[in-house]
């Protein structure tokens, strides 16, 4: 496939959003003392990145202005109900923020951190499930794509919320959150292992046999039918050789999990605080790489008769 920029933008900025604020929510609801400034300013950049987010998803669109109407499928399509719980999400993380500033007390504000958790585990499966409910991409179709949205969503909102601690000099949430945000690291690492591994194994289902009705056991694709490119030829396969795919499997592997988890270890050793910036500064790139990566991978079935120009 061929990624849109947009898309990845998107899906990696809401995603550490969503890891950053679930890493608050778990740590307040732990009662883990933080400076109340500081959760607000964290929320802040939590709810920068998610509208940015939503702002990127919009690029790609032909007609911008009938975007309202991707809600109307809500009952089946998945993109319909991310549509939905996106902006519900938004608003859920200002609501605990405009709380905070306020002071609100009570049972409202004790709510409101378990609702952004379980909202961001919503938008993080409506998500990946546009993927992964699409059968014939059998790259996607499996329950390591919800894992690894998730996973690697934590890892990087988690890595960003100790980044973000030890420059606001938050001893007592840096101790609670660094554990988190290595175990997680180092899952999510495990997962996308596990899917890379999965993917290099798999058997394309669809064949130019299949999908032509010859039987013919050498089968070949001389031509993709037409003289020129088309949106077929541009849309459903990224054009990269497969040495840049590969070369980029290793370095987003090394910036998103394996350094992250040697600055961590440094950090850890040595009672500093830098390496947890310089991780979190690691993973920003590779979060766009790793993203390149999924949909460059995944292969369609047109491709059989559109990705060859003879």
């Amino acid at each position: 496939m061929h990624p849109a920029f947009s898309i990845l933008f998107f899906t990696t900025l809401a995603g550490a959003a969503q890891g950053l604020v679930v890493a608050l929510a778990l740590a307040l609801l732990a009662g883990v003392a933080i400076d109340a400034a500081f959760v607000l300013q964290a929320l802040a950049l939590s709810e920068l990145l998610l509208v940015a987010g939503l702002g990127a998803s919009f690029l790609h669109l032909g007609h911008k202005m009938r975007a309202w109407r991707a809600v109307l499928m809500w009952r089946t399509s998945w993109m319909s109900r991310e549509v939905i719980v996106l902006p519900a999400f938004i608003g859920l993380v200002g609501a605990w923020w405009l709380s905070l500033w306020l002071g609100v007390t009570g049972i409202w504000a004790q709510a409101l951190p378990l609702l952004v958790v379980l909202g961001a585990l919503l938008l993080w499966y409506c998500t990946a499930m546009i993927y992964a409910c699409l059968r014939f991409i059998q790259e996607w179709a499996h329950w390591l794509t919800v894992v690894n949205f998730t996973l690697i969503g934590l890892s990087s909102g988690s890595m960003l919320a100790c980044a973000l601690a030890a420059l606001g000099h938050q001893d007592a949430l840096l101790q609670v959150l660094a554990p988190w945000a290595t175990e997680i690291t180092l899952l999510a690492g495990l997962s996308r292992w596990a899917s890379l591994r999965r993917n290099a194994d798999l058997r394309a289902i669809s064949t130019l046999q299949s999908a032509t009705g010859i039987k013919s056991s050498k089968l070949v694709q001389k031509s993709m039918g037409m003289s020129a490119g088309s949106f077929n030829t541009r849309e459903f396969f990224h054009g990269a050789s497969q040495a840049l795919v590969r070369n980029l499997r290793w370095a987003f592997s090394l910036g998103l999990f394996v350094l992250p988890l040697v600055l961590a270890w440094w950090a850890f050793s040595s009672a500093t605080l830098w390496p947890w910036v310089l991780a979190s500064v690691l993973q920003a790139p590779s979060l766009i790489a790793e993203r390149w990566v999924f949909f460059a991978q995944a292969k369609h079935p047109q491709n059989l008769y559109y990705q060859t120009v003879g």
